[in-house]
């Protein structure tokens, strides 16, 4: 730009700064934190300067649920090996699905072999209900690992939020994955469960995939079931055998801060895919500071 002033491409108007969540928790510290801040510097610079009592009123703002309190805010600090909000007890899938009605859409989905179509916040719920107690009867519990070979569709959701319901680990990887692929990331974490498709269907074109998954429950010993769902040719498979329809409340497992929800991958393109592990407790803050889910819930 040459040095001279930069002019922005956009521009809240005065009605969009004052309904934006961060006014609003601008606000409450003010009134909570007798904290007044001039603007987003004054702010920034706060909750770099002063960590505990900016991530505390982050905490205290979003309204996390907790079996136990926490004893610190940031109980070590060295990186790597940073601990936050140590003593804390917590689970992400009870923070996603507390709020909102139950006719409310929670989401919306489409395919190429569904048409456009909608599942409700009390759908989902009693879902997630269903799914979770399908896993606790296969044996799932806390730390163990759920592996997920699935695509970009509603029973991934459910599924997800039943295993972090469980304290149990997510890991998947889509159903375009090569064999090789998949065992080269699911056999790392030792997994006990497999979710996955029959097959797929992209640009017009159907896509099976049981010999790939025959090969791949054959070189992971470590998996004592395979549920799979009738995605390509629609009979559902044995998905709603092992996730029947239940009367079970659905209950969740606090678990501490930095327990393991999920795992990632590196692309593998200089040896086996590294695994990057992520914690229930840093994802649940991340997504409660992008997502708003209970300043949301309440307009």
């Amino acid at each position: 730009m040459g040095g001279s002033a930069e002019t922005p491409l956009w521009q809240p108007s005065a009605e969009r700064r004052e309904q934006a969540t961060i006014t609003r928790y601008m606000d409450w510290l003010r009134e909570e934190r007798g904290l007044s801040l001039a603007g987003y510097d004054e702010l920034h610079a706060w909750s770099v300067d002063d960590l505990d009592a900016f991530w505390a009123s982050i905490w205290d703002f979003f309204e996390v649920r907790s079996s136990a309190p926490y004893e610190r805010v940031l109980g070590a600090r060295e990186m790597p090996g940073a601990q936050w909000f140590t003593g804390a007890r917590l689970n992400y899938a009870e923070h996603i699905l507390r709020d909102g009605r139950d006719d409310e859409p929670a989401i919306l989905h489409s395919s190429e072999l569904r048409a456009l179509a909608t599942i409700t916040r009390g759908e989902l719920r009693r879902e997630v209900a269903r799914a979770a107690a399908g896993l606790r009867a296969l044996g799932v519990g806390p730390g163990d690992r759920v592996v997920a070979y699935l695509p970009n569709i509603p029973e991934t959701v459910v599924a997800f939020l039943a295993t972090a319901s469980l304290g149990a680990v997510w890991s998947s990887a889509a159903p375009e994955f090569g064999a090789r692929s998949v065992i080269d990331r699911f056999a790392q974490i030792v997994p006990k469960v497999l979710l996955t498709v029959d097959g797929y269907r992209y640009g017009g074109k159907d896509h099976d995939r049981s010999e790939l998954i025959e090969r791949v429950q054959g070189e992971m010993p470590s998996l004592a079931h395979t549920v799979t769902l009738g995605y390509l040719d629609g009979d559902g498979g044995d998905w709603d055998e092992a996730f029947p329809e239940t009367e079970e409340e659905l209950e969740f497992e606090r678990v501490p801060f930095d327990h393991p929800m999920w795992v990632l991958y590196s692309s593998g393109t200089t040896g086996l895919p590294k695994a990057i592990v992520h914690s229930q407790g840093g994802i649940l803050i991340e997504h409660l500071k992008k997502h708003n889910l209970h300043v949301d819930a309440q307009e």
